[in-house]
C-alpha cells in the first residue's frame, strides 16, 4: 500500500490530467480554444438551453386503411379487366370484399387477383392472403404484412422529418427512432415549436385528380369517386367531386418554391417534375384540355383550375388565397416529401430560453454551495486526510465532467442533481477509508499500519456498496427515458470515478505526505467526532419498537395511496401543464374565466414563484393524443389573442398512451431494482442479509410513497428517479452494516449474534452519520437554490436520507437477527447464550448482555 512505482504513479496523474484538460472546454466559449486543444464539450439538455422536445407516433391505422384503400382499387380494375360481375366491394375487418355473380367465375377471379397478393420478393411471406367462402372473396391482410408496414412508415417517416426540418433551419436538431412507431424529436432554441408541429402534422401527400361532373341524381356519390372538401379560403365549406383514380403522384416532385405571381397580385408555389411526372403530367393534361384538374393536399383540394392547354414543361404552379409564410411552408412540404402516414404528437415539452438559463443560474450555485459545504465537512472532522479527501474530490469532479464532455453528453436539469448528489456519495468511500484508518490507529497500530489495513477493510464495503447503486442505475437507465437517463448516466459515472480518486488518488496522496513527514502519529484521529469512540448503546433493545413502527408506518403509507392517492403529475396523469409568465400579475379570476370558455374540461391554476407566474394544468383528453394537441393548440391561440406579452416558459403534454407506458416503465424499474439488489446481496453475503436488506428497503420506498401522498408532491418521472435513488442509498448504508457484521461474525466466534449486532451498528455508527450528514449538505443547496423543478427532488432526499439511516439501525438489525439468530449462530443455545454473558470477548472487552 505505502508503495507507488513510477509507471502506476504517473498513469494515475496522467488520469487526471487528461481529465481536467477534457472537461476545460466547457469553462470557455466554443472556438476560444487553440485548435490543438480537445474542443469536446458537454451539450446543454432542453431544459437548460431552452428548446422542444416533440414525441410523434405514425398514424398506423391511417397506413393499413390507405394500403386496404389502394387494394380495393386494384382489385376493382382486375375483376373489370376480366369483365367479371361482382358486388359488394367494400373494406371490412382488415380485408376487402366482394362477391361474384357466378361459381364458374371463381378459378378466373383467382388468376386475375393473383399478382396482388403475390410476395413482392421470393422467400418472404406474402402481405395479403386470398380466400373464397363461396361466392364471397377475401384478401385479408396478414400480420406479417402490419409489420412490414410499419417499418417502413416509421424509417420514411424520419426521413421526411429530418428533410422538414432542416428546411427550417434549426440547429442541431436530435432525430430518432422510439419503439416501433414513435419518433423523437428535440429541437434546441426553438421556445415556440407550433410552426413546426404544423409542418411535422400535415401529411403533405399531393396527388392530381380528374374532377367529376357532378353527384347522381339522389345526392349519391357515383362509384369510384369522393367529395372532398376545398382548402381554398374564397371557397369556404365547399364539396368538389373528385376521381379517386391519382392520374399523377406527388413523389414524381423534384421542385416546390413560393414565388409571387406578378399578373394576379398573389403567392404561389411552382413545382416541377420529374421525367416520368413531366410525361405523366402532359398526357393527362392533354387529355384534360377544357376541363377541371384537381390538385389534392391531404384529402383536401387546394386548387381545381381548369386547363387551358396542355401542360409539356414539367412545371406548374398552385393558387390559393397563400400568404409569404404559407406559401413557403407548402414548399418545403412539397420538396421534404409526403409522410406515409399522418403523425400524432403523443407528447410535448417545451422550455423558453429565459427559464432555461434561471435554470443553469440555479443548477451553478446549487453545485457551487454543495461543493463548499463538502469541502469544508471534509476539512473540519478528518484534517489533512480530509483535505485530501477534497483534493480528490476536485478530481472527481473534473474526470466526470470530461468523461461527459468526451462523449458529448446532453446535460439535463436532473443531470445537475446527479451531479451534486454523486459527490456526496464520493465523499462516502473517503469517510469509509478514513473512519477504518481511525479505528486501526485507535487500536494501536501504527501509522503505516493502520492506512494499509484501513484501506484493505474499507475496499470490501466501498465495492459492495457502489456495486448495488450501479445495477439501480443501469435498470434506471434501460427502462427510463429522456433526463431521467441523463440523471443515471451522470451518477454511475460519478460512482465510478469516485471508486478511483477515492481508492487511487487519495492514497497517492497520503503515501506521498508519509514518505516526506515519516509522521509518528496520525493527523485526523483527535479532530471533531459526530459521535464519540466506543459507544456501546444497545440498539437491540428496541427491536421490536423499531420493527413495529415500522410496519405501522407502511401500512399508514399504503392506505395513503390508496385514500387520498397520490399527485400524479403529467407524466403519469396524462394532460397538460403549461407555465406562463405574464407582464402584470396574474388575474386568476379571470384567466380561470378564459380558460373554462374553452371547450378543453376542467382547468387547474396554480400560483408558484413571483406574482407574474402561473401553472396551467389541462386534464387529459377524451379525444386521445390528438385531442389533447388540439387542446394545446388552443389555450396557446388563446394567451396569444388575450394576454398580450405573455411568456410560455414551459409546456410539458403527455397524452394518455404515453402516459401509460412510462407509468408502467416506472413501476418496472422499482420492481427490477429490487429483485436485482436482492440477488447480488444474497450472493455476496447469505440470504439472511439479502431478504433482510431488501425488505427494510421496500418499506422504506413505502413510507416514500406515504411521504409523497401526505405532501401532494407530485409522483411523476423525477419521483421514480429520487425513489430508486433512495433505495440505492438504503442498500448502500445497510451494506456497510451487513459488512461489518460478516467481519464481526468471523472475528467473534461465540459472541451472541445480537450482541454482536450491536457491536456492529456502534462501530459503524461515526461512518453512518458522517456519510448522512456529508449527504445532506451536498442536497440542501439543491432544496434552497435548485429551483421549483429540483426542489421536491430534493426535499424527498432529504426524506430518504433520514428514512434511510434510521432504517439501518432499527429495521434492517433487528430483521437480520429475527433471521439469522438460529442460523447464523447454530451453535449457541439458550443456555450457550446465558453463559457467555459478563464473559469478556475476544477483545479483552465485557460484552454486552445478551438479552
Amino acid at each position: 500500500m505505502l508503495y507507488f512505482s513510477k509507471a502506476k504513479t504517473i498513469a494515475i496523474i496522467a488520469v487526471c490530467l487528461i481529465g481536467l484538460l477534457l472537461a476545460l472546454p466547457n469553462a470557455f466559449k466554443h472556438g476560444s480554444l487553440p485548435d490543438w486543444l480537445p474542443q469536446n464539450r458537454i451539450t446543454l439538455g432542453l431544459d437548460l438551453q431552452g428548446g422542444s422536445h416533440l414525441l410523434l407516433a405514425v398514424d398506423m391505422p391511417a397506413v393499413i386503411h390507405d394500403r386496404l384503400e389502394t387494394m380495393l382499387e386494384s382489385v376493382r380494375t382486375n375483376l373489370r379487366k376480366e369483365s367479371l360481375r361482382y358486388t359488394g366491394l367494400a373494406l371490412r375487418d382488415r380485408s376487402v370484399v366482394f362477391t361474384l355473380a357466378s361459381a364458374d367465375d371463381i378459378e378466373t377471379a383467382r388468376g386475375a387477383l393473383a399478382p396482388l397478393v403475390r410476395p413482392d420478393e421470393p422467400g418472404k411471406p406474402a402481405d395479403y392472403g386470398l380466400t373464397f367462402d363461396g361466392l364471397t372473396g377475401r384478401i385479408a391482410l396478414a400480420d406479417s404484412g402490419v409489420q412490414a408496414w410499419a417499418d417502413k412508415a416509421a424509417q420514411q417517416s424520419i426521413e421526411i422529418v429530418r428533410r422538414r426540418i432542416d428546411e427550417t433551419g434549426v440547429n442541431e436538431p436530435m432525430i430518432a427512432r422510439q419503439g416501433a412507431d414513435r419518433i423523437l424529436v428535440q429541437l434546441p432554441g426553438v421556445s415556440d415549436p407550433g410552426r413546426i408541429k404544423r409542418l411535422l402534422g400535415q401529411t403533405a401527400k399531393m396527388t392530381f385528380h380528374m374532377v367529376g361532373d357532378r353527384a347522381l341524381g339522389d345526392g349519391s356519390v357515383p362509384a369510384g369517386y369522393r367529395l372532398l372538401p376545398s382548402a381554398d379560403p374564397a371557397r369556404p365549406g365547399e364539396k368538389i367531386l373528385v376521381s379517386r383514380k391519382i392520374e399523377v403522384d406527388g413523389s414524381h416532385l423534384t421542385d416546390a418554391k413560393p414565388s409571387f405571381d406578378q399578373q394576379n397580385g398573389q403567392w404561389v408555389v411552382s413545382f416541377s417534375f420529374d421525367g416520368q411526372g413531366a410525361r405523366r403530367f402532359a398526357e393527362v393534361t392533354k387529355m384534360a384540355v377544357g376541363k377541371p384538374f384537381a390538385i389534392v393536399l391531404d384529402d383536401k383540394v387546394v386548387s381545381a383550375p381548369v386547363i387551358r392547354e396542355p401542360i409539356t414543361g414539367g412545371r406548374g404552379q398552385i393558387s390559393g388565397s397563400f400568404t409569404a409564410a404559407s406559401a413557403n411552408d407548402l414548399a418545403v412540404l412539397l420538396r421534404a416529401g409526403a409522410l406515409p402516414a399522418p403523425l400524432t404528437v403523443v407528447e410535448e415539452r417545451t422550455v423558453g430560453p429565459d427559464l432555461g438559463a434561471d435554470s443553469i443560474r440555479a443548477g451553478m450555485i446549487a453545485i457551487s454551495v454543495g461543493f463548499v459545504l463538502v469541502v469544508a465537512y471534509m476539512g473540519i472532522f478528518y484534517g489533512l486526510f480530509g483535505w485530501f479527501a477534497n483534493v480528490a474530490l476536485v478530481f472527481n469532479l473534473a474526470i466526470t465532467l470530461g468523461a461527459l464532455s468526451l462523449m458529448q453528453a446532453t446535460l439535463t436539469l436532473p443531470g445537475i442533481a446527479g451531479l451534486l448528489l454523486s459527490l456526496g456519495m464520493a465523499v462516502d468511500a473517503n469517510i469509509l477509508i478514513n473512519e477504518r484508518i481511525r479505528e486501526e490507529a485507535k487500536k494501536g497500530r501504527g501509522v503505516a499500519a493502520s492506512m494499509e489495513t484501513g484501506f484493505k477493510r474499507a475496499f470490501a464495503t466501498i465495492f459492495d456498496s457502489n456495486i448495488t447503486t450501479l445495477i439501480k442505475m443501469a435498470i434506471l437507465f434501460s427502462i427510463g427515458v429522456g433526463t431521467i437517463r441523463g440523471f443515471a448516466v451522470t451518477i454511475s459515472l460519478g460512482i465510478i470515478v469516485s471508486m478511483f480518486t477515492a481508492i487511487t488518488v487519495t492514497r497517492l496522496l497520503m503515501v506521498v505526505w508519509f514518505r516526506r513527514t515519516k509522521p509518528k502519529s496520525l493527523p485526523m484521529v483527535n479532530h471533531f467526532r459526530l459521535v464519540p469512540d466506543h459507544t456501546k448503546i444497545a440498539f437491540m433493545r428496541g427491536r421490536l419498537l423499531g420493527l413495529g413502527g415500522s410496519v405501522v408506518l407502511s401500512v399508514a403509507s399504503v392506505v395513503l395511496f390508496f385514500h387520498p392517492g397520490l399527485n400524479y403529475g403529467v407524466d403519469f396523469a396524462g394532460g397538460t401543464v403549461m407555465e406562463v409568465r405574464s407582464e402584470n400579475a396574474v388575474d386568476f379570476p379571470a384567466l380561470r374565466a378564459d380558460l373554462q370558455s374553452l371547450p378543453i374540461g376542467p382547468v387547474q391554476l396554480q400560483a408558484f414563484g413571483s406574482p407574474n407566474d402561473v401553472l396551467i394544468r389541462l386534464e387529459r383528453q377524451e379525444g386521445g393524443d390528438a385531442a389533447q394537441a388540439e387542446v394545446v393548440k388552443q389555450v396557446q391561440a388563446m394567451l396569444e389573442r388575450d394576454y398580450a406579452g405573455s411568456e410560455i416558459r414551459r409546456v410539458d403534454s403527455v397524452g394518455a398512451s404515453v402516459s401509460a407506458e412510462l407509468f408502467q416503465d416506472g413501476m418496472m424499474a422499482l420492481g427490477l431494482a429490487a429483485i436485482a439488489m436482492l440477488i447480488y446481496i444474497w450472493f455476496r453475503f447469505e440470504w439472511q442479509f439479502g431478504v433482510g436488506a431488501v425488505v427494510t428497503m421496500l418499506l422504506d420506498v413505502t413510507k416514500t410513497v406515504g411521504f409523497f401522498a401526505i405532501t401532494g408532491m407530485q409522483f411523476n418521472l423525477t419521483a421514480i428517479a429520487a425513489i430508486l435513488t433512495i433505495m440505492g442509498y438504503s442498500i448502500n448504508d445497510k451494506v456497510v452494516v451487513y459488512d461489518r457484521v460478516r467481519e464481526n461474525l468471523r472475528l467473534y466466534r461465540t459472541m451472541p449474534l445480537r450482541q454482536l449486532i450491536d457491536k456492529s451498528i456502534n462501530e459503524t455508527l461515526g461512518r453512518t452519520v458522517g456519510t448522512s450528514l456529508a449527504t445532506f449538505l451536498a442536497i440542501i443547496p439543491l432544496a434552497v437554490f435548485g429551483g421549483e423543478a429540483l426542489r421536491e427532488f430534493a426535499l424527498v432526499l432529504m426524506f430518504g436520507v433520514v428514512l434511510a439511516t434510521s432504517s439501518s439501525v432499527f429495521i434492517a438489525a433487528p430483521l437480520l437477527l429475527l433471521l439469522g439468530e438460529h442460523r447464523l449462530r447454530p451453535g449457541l443455545s439458550a443456555k450457550a447464550l446465558a453463559k457467555v454473558e459478563g464473559e469478556t470477548d475476544d477483545t479483552g472487552e465485557a460484552p454486552t448482555p445478551a438479552r
